[in-house]
């Protein structure tokens, strides 16, 4: 089986739950090709990180706190960067122009204009395979509300509800990160942590805001920064957007609502998506992530059944569809679906794909528009 040779650049939560993918990558049955990772980076080199990942990625041969000396190696086909965002425009530039192909963290950019310059540099090089990273519609009850609008099932869309919802910021007494730091996060804040998730799909269904309505919130305004002292928390924790959207087949506008919600009481980590629609409409949560809500409507009584989606996932795998599915499963999922799409040159079906830069700088659109919104007190032009 071809082997592709990865490169991570940044070793936290994310660039680990990747080297675990790579470690389970037995679990897909008919995988297109082999992720190795050949390479890690990160600026602190934490010893311990550093022991994991030599332990159970033996193809490792360059451990280094320099992200150019991965982008040099000859040896690394592609990268994937886990940075803050404040690092994307300088990192995923020099990657795309490096000849690395590309696996790269939402937001894609600090703002509109270092998601711009990333978006010139991929379209400079077509031959770079560049995706950004979001594995919540790889849960099979997203899949399968993808397959409802991509066959038509559903009929004029109604409202559109999406959002990204925690609770662990609602401590006061959490130390700062460099989420709540303007400087390293950017003016998006919790959108930009939070918004690609929730815009997957949508964007994919060629739902587009033309514009919106922001609810910005910034609620615990100071933190402990881990040495004594207390700093300015600089970044929104809540954001509702209400936005007035066009479906691209040319149809009727509906209103969509959009929440990334980091302060949110009761929610641990939780997505959710409702589609209502003249023919029927959908419900999920992660909250339920074997199920999902559907309503068939032929006229006479209207009423929501629960469907047992399980494991019907788009990469066959060990694990048989009648187990149920979780967050790991959609993580794996998402990287079969950059390799797949890496080799065959095109994604299964519309909805099977990694996020596009395309999409990205539609996210940037709408959050850029957010802002003015929230500043001026009214609607704003997407």
């Amino acid at each position: 089986m071809k082997q592709v040779r990865f490169g991570v650049i940044g070793l936290g939560m994310m660039g680990r739950a990747f080297a675990s993918a790579v470690t389970a990558w037995a679990e897909l049955l008919y995988p297109p090709s082999r992720p190795v990772i050949r390479a890690v980076c990160s600026r602190s080199l934490d010893p311990e990180v550093v022991r994991w990942f030599q332990t159970n990625h033996p193809s490792l041969e360059t451990v280094t706190a320099d992200w150019r000396e991965v982008l040099a190696d000859p040896d690394v086909d592609a990268v994937y960067c886990a940075v803050p965002n404040h690092l994307h425009r300088e990192v995923y530039t020099a990657a795309i122009e490096a000849g690395k192909h590309l696996m790269g963290e939402k937001p894609f950019g600090i703002d509109r204009e270092a998601n711009s310059r990333i978006l010139a540099s991929a379209a400079a090089y077509p031959d770079r395979f560049v995706r950004c990273c979001s594995q919540w519609f790889f849960y099979p009850g997203m899949q399968r509300i993808g397959r409802l609008i991509e066959d038509g099932e559903l009929g004029r869309i109604i409202e559109v509800e999406t959002g990204f919802l925690h609770s662990s910021d609602l401590d006061p007494h959490k130390p700062i990160n460099w989420k709540r730091r303007v400087e390293e996060n950017g003016r998006y804040g919790c959108m930009g942590d939070l918004g690609m998730h929730v815009c997957a799909l949508p964007f994919r269904a060629g739902w587009r805001p033309a514009n919106v309505r922001a609810l910005l919130a910034d609620i615990v305004r100071e933190r402990p920064d881990g040495s004594g002292n207390t700093v300015p928390c600089t970044t929104w924790d809540n954001a509702t957007l209400l936005c007035e959207t066009v479906p691209a087949d040319g149809g009727a506008p509906f209103p969509m609502t959009v929440r990334t919600h980091r302060i949110a009481p009761g929610e641990t980590n939780t997505l959710y998506l409702s589609v209502l629609g003249t023919r029927a409409s959908a419900r999920f949560t992660t909250r339920a992530p074997d199920q999902l809500q559907l309503l068939r409507y032929t006229g006479g009584a209207q009423s929501w059944q629960t469907v047992e989606v399980k494991h019907d996932v788009v990469f066959p795998t060990v694990t048989a569809p009648i187990f149920e599915s979780g967050h790991f499963d959609a993580f794996l999922q998402m990287w079969a679906a950059f390799l797949d799409e890496l080799e065959a040159g095109h994604r299964r079906s519309r909805f099977s794909g990694c996020v596009t830069p395309e999409e990205t700088e539609l996210s940037h659109r709408l959050f850029t528009a957010a802002l003015i919104s929230q500043a001026e007190g009214g609607v704003a032009e997407v």
